[in-house]
């Protein structure tokens, strides 16, 4: 097994090219997204999908989403209804990923064996342009170990799937959502459902429906379920440092936080009982204001400092509400803090 990190290519057009054609030939690429960095292959070679799986160590009962450079393609893989042009045509391309029947030439390694298959159109203009120059709709699941967290800058993908066979990573800048797609069942489109919270809302989905989204309790899936969409096992986006939630984290409990432990708040406090903590990286903070946008984006980037600073435990607050990004972040706290 090779033991180099993957190497880093700037996005000018021969790089584009020479990404695209390793892509054709069923090789790996980190690619950047406005959600999280992807590890993309051709979604039509079972292979090069399987080396995804291999990668990342990822079990197979775990989807992957296909992405496209238009809606257009989007019958060339999956089944449409009527519901699907009006969101198309309001959030793609974007964090939005439809969950539909496949096409036959889905490899059914890509849906865990099931009749529907995850697709979107990825907001980020380079990996459309790469879905483009390779000529191939594009398997791409996060592009990080298994159940860790999600990568938002080329570095973290570099680093964390180094000895892998990833040779490449496309950088595209940090992420601009920060967090992944909201995932939309839309099988029966008289009753669309969500599976996945993600980078939109979906008080938004539901104003261009003109009906509302089944909201059904948040799925805790064990690894051995064939899952209808990723992002739905009990465990994910997990630090390797225990992390514990808390609706507050005021300056009294910050004030008696042990030595060897690390704190993540929402938003800038209005003091800290210790300003060397912040200097320290042991504070950390997502937001000046407590916007929903600027926590996700920061969520995970900030999570993985934490998570390299060698503290005992971790804590974090939990958002409160449902409107917006809110139940996104709660989700991906509530899993990166549950135990296998």
């Amino acid at each position: 097994m090779p033991s180099s990190r993957p190497r880093v290519f700037r996005p000018t057009p021969a790089n584009l090219a020479r990404l695209a054609a390793l892509l054709r030939r069923g090789g790996l690429v980190g690619v950047p997204a406005e959600t999280v960095y992807g590890l993309a292959a051709d979604a039509l070679n079972p292979a090069a999908c399987a080396a995804i799986f291999t990668a990342k160590g990822r079990p197979t009962t775990d989807p992957l989403i296909v992405h496209l450079a238009t809606a257009r393609d989007l019958p060339t893989v999956a089944v449409t209804n009527a519901a699907v042009a009006p969101l198309a045509q309001a959030f793609w391309p974007g964090p939005l990923t439809l969950v539909l029947p496949k096409q036959a030439c889905i490899p059914e390694l890509i849906t865990a064996g099931r009749p529907t298959v995850a697709v979107r159109v990825p907001g980020h203009p380079l990996f459309r342009k790469l879905i483009r120059l390779a000529g191939r709709p594009l398997a791409a699941p996060s592009a990080n170990p298994f159940g860790y967290i999600s990568p938002t800058c080329a570095a973290h993908v570099r680093d964390g799937l180094a000895g892998t066979a990833l040779r490449a990573v496309l950088d595209g800048g940090d992420c601009a959502v920060g967090v992944e797609s909201t995932i939309l069942d839309l099988t029966d489109p008289a009753r669309p459902r969500l599976l996945r919270p993600g980078g939109i809302a979906v008080e938004a989905i539901e104003r261009v429906l003109g009906r509302p989204v089944l909201r059904p309790k948040a799925p805790r899936l064990a690894v051995t379920t064939a899952a209808p969409a990723p992002g739905m096992l009990a465990q994910h986006y997990s630090p390797r440092t225990p992390l514990r939630l808390h609706p507050r984290l005021d300056a009294a409990a910050l004030a008696v936080l042990p030595a060897d432990e690390a704190a993540l708040l929402l938003r800038k406090p209005t003091r800290l009982p210790c300003p060397a903590d912040a200097r320290a990286g042991r504070i950390l903070w997502l937001s000046e204001t407590g916007a929903d946008n600027e926590i996700a984006r920061h969520l995970f980037a900030r999570l993985r400092a934490l998570d390299t600073g060698g503290w005992r435990r971790l804590h974090a607050e939990i958002p409160a509400g449902s409107e917006g990004l809110i139940p996104a972040i709660r989700d991906r706290l509530q899993r990166a803090a549950a135990r296998a």
